[in-house]
């Protein structure tokens, strides 16, 4: 479980570096969890409703993450998932 919790606290340093752009728009963007590589997020406030948020996940905070952190193969908004 050590490299995974290594994974996760690089995980959150990435998304606090997000954060601020996110914020800034009216948004935010939450670390849920880490599982089989890949990143679970909740996407709050202005990106929740937003019609760019699939394009924002993808194009924006996806391709931040994994190119940050190779060990992570996706990221999903947990409000998308149909439990």
């Amino acid at each position: 479980m050590k490299e995974n919790d290594e994974v996760v606290t690089k995980i959150i340093s990435v998304i606090d570096k997000i954060r601020p752009f996110l914020i800034n728009d009216g948004g935010n963007l939450e670390f849920v969890k880490y599982e089989d590589n890949i990143v679970y997020v909740r996407m709050m406030g202005a990106c929740a409703d937003c019609a760019m948020i699939d394009l924002t996940l993808k194009d924006g905070i996806e391709e931040f993450i994994t190119s940050e952190i190779p060990e992570v193969k996706e990221v999903i908004n947990i409000d998308n998932i149909n439990d």
